[in-house]
């Protein structure tokens, strides 16, 4: 009989499976698009969480091997004054995707349910009007045969400070530096309230969040690109892809705001 593997080893093999799984995905997504080339699919992925959630990091990974040309990644800045006076939906409305592309939200219109409620963006009446409105837009974009995944990356108090830190540190990272940092910290609290009334609000059967515990970036991204493949993917390109890690993405439903799966 031959001996248990040494815990070095163990954790090696592991990480050899990850890799080889890691790769796979990857080509599963390439599979995917060539698909959606073909049949015309249209695809909204949106990703919103706290600032350092890990959402860049996310992105680059999906994106990764992907085509330029069918993929978009849309990070819009805070809005012009002729903007602020348009529908509120307006401007994303031209970022949507067409035939055969995949598009995703850097942030989205879920901007007015987060840091325009902690900073004081909106007021008050605009925000509600939001959360009223929201639904019904995207039960529009989905009636109209966009396929849309919602996705929130949550992380821990001391992760967010630590990432934070590793930003003031790193000059690499300079450019993800911004004011808003500080009230991230801050405001933890608030930003909590605002994501517990934005996912309670807003998860609706057609259009659902599903959140993802980010802490730890490599299980996070591969959970990500698993769900995103049996969200969007045929079954052809789905049959060997594992569903992901129930400990790191769920669907959204009231009770993990207390249980222990969001962080508090």
């Amino acid at each position: 009989m031959k001996p248990p593997p040494s815990p070095s080893s163990w954790s090696e093999a592991m990480g050899a499976d990850h890799d080889q799984e890691d790769h796979d995905l990857q080509v599963a997504l390439v599979r995917y698009q060539q698909w959606t080339a073909q049949s015309g699919e249209r695809a909204l992925v949106i990703l919103e969480g706290r600032d350092t959630a890990g959402k860049d990091g996310a992105i680059r990974r999906i994106t990764r091997h992907l085509a330029v040309r069918h993929t978009r990644v849309v990070a819009l800045p805070k809005p012009t004054a002729q903007e602020r006076s348009q529908w509120y939906f307006q401007r994303y409305v031209e970022h949507l995707p067409a035939a055969g592309e995949l598009v995703i939200f850097n942030r989205s219109w879920y901007n007015r349910a987060g840091v325009e409620v902690v900073n004081h963006f909106s007021t008050p009446e605009e925000q509600a009007r939001f959360l009223e409105d929201v639904p019904a837009f995207e039960a529009m974009l989905i009636g109209s045969g966009i396929r849309m995944v919602k996705l929130w990356l949550d992380i821990s108090r001391d992760e967010q400070a630590k990432r934070l830190n590793s930003r003031r540190s790193d000059p690499l990272k300079a450019l993800k530096i911004s004011d808003l940092d500080k009230i991230a910290v801050k405001e933890w609290d608030g930003y909590t309230t605002a994501r517990d009334t934005m996912l309670t609000r807003t998860s609706t059967p057609l259009a659902p969040w599903v959140c993802v515990r980010a802490d730890h970036k490599k299980p996070a991204r591969r959970a990500i690109i698993q769900h995103l493949l049996h969200e969007l993917a045929p079954p052809s390109i789905t049959k060997d892809v594992n569903k992901p890690d129930p400990d790191t993405l769920f669907r959204f439903e009231a009770s993990a705001i207390g249980d222990g799966r969001l962080e508090r």
